[in-house]
């Protein structure tokens, strides 16, 4: 039988609950435990893929092409294992189960009512993983705050799994805030007081409360805290601001909470934790040999979630290349012809990030024009990607009008066109080429290269693609397709032979990227960056030799 350990927020939203879980089950995945995470949103919308990034950040896809919350990309990092449809549910999905059981009768007359039947829908899918006989351990992280209406019915589904499960089958970790008032120069334990105070009228009672905090727990502290809510002193979990998200499961297993968890669960068997390529991706992150500097063409570069996968996979391929890897964010909106020298100036790589809509397209084309004519390493994804072939069709093909009918649906050269199988499409929702899909590659390319392999498989989430009528002439003008998928033709990756670096693919390859493997495009990418930014620097030292 499996486990459960239910891990809740309170006092204010983005505490991090998200890292705690996939720390904490990091730490027990190190002692050689079956582990996973799910996370219930408590938002309407059924997933995340039709929420603008703003709203949530980044929309993270599966390998069976489910739109996730972005927790979903953290759990991936942090495991190396993959995740799934039932990883993520939302209170529409609940609630849409249910409406659709209604109309088919399945209650038999009764009403349908929040308690028992939407309650009884929650806990079915906490259940759902550990009833498959994979995981020892499951971790479901509730979303929200202790307090929201919305997640009332989470609250009370895991008030009644406590209830009906052993007692050492269940175990609450709450999350919450110990502020540091600078004018009182101490920390207050009064919002958790409150927090905890909520949560237990709802009926759940933690076991173990975790601290966010910017100043060390005193003895005293942590002794007041356990008092007042009822939880032992060794429960109280320090959890101390670090200075990057993979700092966690250390500080995580110094403070001893896997262990409370093991404990609480009556798990006896377990080994040491083995944590050896953890703690050599931190050294190389700490102490890189080198640095780098990447810019980030996109347009929603206010809100750092909407491109998590994008900034994790460079945080893992920089320590793979022990190079310190620093972003510099370049909003598409405001890039023209003539500033586009001045905006990537000091380069030593361009990444053009994905999207949807016309907003800030000019800008990505003018910048992927720029990285073209300078020599300049360039990556695209997705969207990306398709810049860089409109980029290519206006400048090199001639076709000076050509665009995508995503933004120009009158082009009349329609280099990149809606997929065939998405023109009688009119839903939004879940309707896009979702999911891990394969690639043949061509041997001898730059993709080709980098990967080692003739074929390879990664997710999407898109619905334009290159339009084939026009491949031959850009084959013929020196862009290649060195990557297509084998059933549809699709061409997925474009590449440039005679630059230094030059690559655009229609799939998300940060979307695979983990600490332990790291995605292959985003360690050749900084690879190639620091060759640009050495013979950059050379350069300057010898026309400085010349000068003196």
């Amino acid at each position: 039988m499996s486990k459960y350990i239910f891990v809740t927020g309170g006092v204010t939203s983005s505490l991090g609950k998200g890292i705690i879980a996939a720390s904490l089950a990091k730490l027990l995945q190190a002692r050689g435990l079956r582990v996973t995470i799910q996370k219930f949103d408590p938002y309407i919308n059924v997933d995340p893929g039709t929420l603008n990034p703003y709203e949530h950040g980044e929309c993270y896809v599966t390998e069976d092409g489910a739109e996730t919350d972005l927790d979903l990309g953290h759990y991936e990092r942090f495991l190396n294992i993959f995740t799934s449809q039932a990883n993520n549910v939302t209170t529409g999905r609940i609630y849409q189960t249910v409406i659709n059981k209604e109309r088919e009768g399945a209650y038999l007359g009764k009403t349908v009512q929040v308690v028992p039947h939407i309650t009884d829908e929650i806990k079915r899918r906490m259940l759902q993983l550990g009833q498959t006989g994979d995981f020892d351990v499951v971790i479901t992280e509730i979303g929200g705050t202790v307090g929201d209406i919305e997640s009332l019915p989470f609250v009370e589904a895991v008030r009644q799994l406590q209830w009906e499960l052993p007692e050492e089958d269940t175990v609450v970790v709450h999350l919450t805030l110990i502020p540091y008032l600078k004018a009182a120069k101490e920390l207050k334990t009064k919002p958790t007081q409150h927090s905890v105070k909520m949560l237990s009228q709802e009926g759940v009672h933690p076991d173990i409360i975790v601290c966010r905090t910017e100043k060390p727990l005193t003895p005293d502290l942590r002794r007041k805290i356990g008092l007042f809510c009822n939880v032992k002193q060794e429960a109280v979990i320090e959890a101390a601001d670090a200075p990057t998200i993979y700092e966690v499961p250390l500080a995580m297993m110094r403070e001893k909470l896997d262990l409370i968890c093991l404990k609480k669960l009556n798990i006896t068997e377990y080994k040491e934790p083995e944590l050896t390529k953890w703690k050599e991706f931190l050294d190389k992150l700490n102490y890189p040999k080198s640095k780098v500097t990447i810019g980030l063409i996109g347009k929603y570069l206010e809100l750092q979630d909407a491109y998590k996968s994008i900034l994790e996979s460079f945080i893992h391929a920089g320590a793979m290349n022990e190079c310190q890897v620093q972003i510099m964010n370049v909003h598409s909106e405001f890039i023209t012809e003539d500033n586009v020298a001045e905006k990537l100036d000091g380069l030593d790589g361009l990444l053009v990030a994905p999207g949807f809509g016309h907003r800030g397209v000019e800008g990505k084309i003018t910048a992927v024009k720029y990285a073209r004519e300078h020599g300049l390493p360039f990556f695209g994804i997705c969207l990306g990607m398709q810049m860089a072939v409109i980029e290519y069709a206006r400048n090199i093909l001639g076709l000076k009008d050509a665009h995508s009918t995503e933004m120009d649906p009158n082009t009349p050269d329609p280099v990149i066109d809606l997929m065939d199988e998405q023109k009688k499409i009119t839903a939004k929702g879940g309707t896009m080429r979702l999911g891990s899909y394969a690639c043949d590659l061509k041997p001898g390319s730059l993709a080709y290269k980098i990967y080692g392999n003739e074929t390879i498989s990664e997710r999407h989430r898109h619905r334009w693609e290159f339009n084939n009528k026009y491949l031959e002439q850009f084959e013929n003008a020196g862009m290649i397709a060195s990557g297509k998928n084998p059933g549809s033709n699709l061409v997925e990756i474009v590449e440039l032979p005679d630059h230094p670096f030059f690559i655009g693919v229609q799939y998300h390859p940060e979307l695979k990227s983990t600490v332990e493997s790291p995605a292959p495009l985003f360690i050749h990418f900084i690879e190639a960056a620091k060759k640009f930014n050495e013979e950059k620097s050379s350069a300057k030292s010898s026309h400085a030799g010349i000068l003196l």
